[in-house]
């Protein structure tokens, strides 16, 4: 599937898995982390969108694996269980790009491409149910995100999103429907352009000549 369509996928795969894992499903962080996941098996492929962006090691793993080789194997898929049983490493983190890495795999399992899940042997597994790059890819795409979606009892909180950025320690006064309930920062003493312009000849202040 096209880079867009496995991003779409990905989210709505954590959608779903993040409830039953205990975890946030719409944390901005765990879904980057999703959508980056559902986004990294296609390393091997040098024109993919992660691809272009890591180019010697995707074209490594080109020249080695070939597309759809290594990275979308069942050696992938055992390395994303051994990943998410590792307890010396945050959940938080591992399970958003396992669900990730895993949706893409499932994804490109329903195009004619299919997987070669026992690679390096040769053999295709795939339950082709649209083609990549066809328009009815992006109707299955849609469908998907939208049960995902629907089935979410989370619903975006926008004003938690703007606080977690650390706006409200600068814009507390200002923004108070976001920031309630956060102690504004220690006033500051305005800041004025003028104030700060000198003469060329000396470093007398403006406003101190009038």
């Amino acid at each position: 599937m096209m880079a867009g369509s496995h991003i779409a996928l990905g989210a709505a795969a954590w959608f779903v898995a993040a409830p039953r894992l205990g975890l946030p499903a719409l944390e901005p962080v765990s879904l980057g982390l999703a959508i980056f996941g559902a986004l990294l098996p296609d390393i091997d492929h040098p024109k993919s969108w992660v691809g272009k962006r890591v180019w010697p090691v995707s074209w490594l793993c080109s020249r080695l694996f070939g597309h759809r080789g290594l990275t979308h194997s069942l050696i992938a898929v055992i390395a994303c269980i051994a990943l998410l049983l590792r307890e010396d490493l945050p959940v938080g983190v591992t399970s958003p790009l396992v669900v990730g890495y895993l949706s893409h795999l499932a994804a490109d399992l329903l195009t004619p491409g299919g997987l070669r899940l026992t690679w390096p042997l040769r053999g295709t597994w795939a339950l082709p149910l649209c083609r990549t790059g066809s328009p009815f890819e992006p109707l299955v795409v849609a469908l998907v995100l939208s049960w995902a979606w629907g089935n979410t009892t989370e619903r975006l909180d926008l004003r938690a999103g703007l606080r977690s950025t650390g706006i409200c320690r600068l814009l507390a006064a200002e923004m108070p429907g976001v920031c309630e309930g956060v102690a504004p920062a220690a006033t500051a003493v305005p800041w004025r352009p003028w104030n700060s312009l000198a003469w060329q000849g000396g470093a007398t202040p403006l406003s101190q000549t009038r």
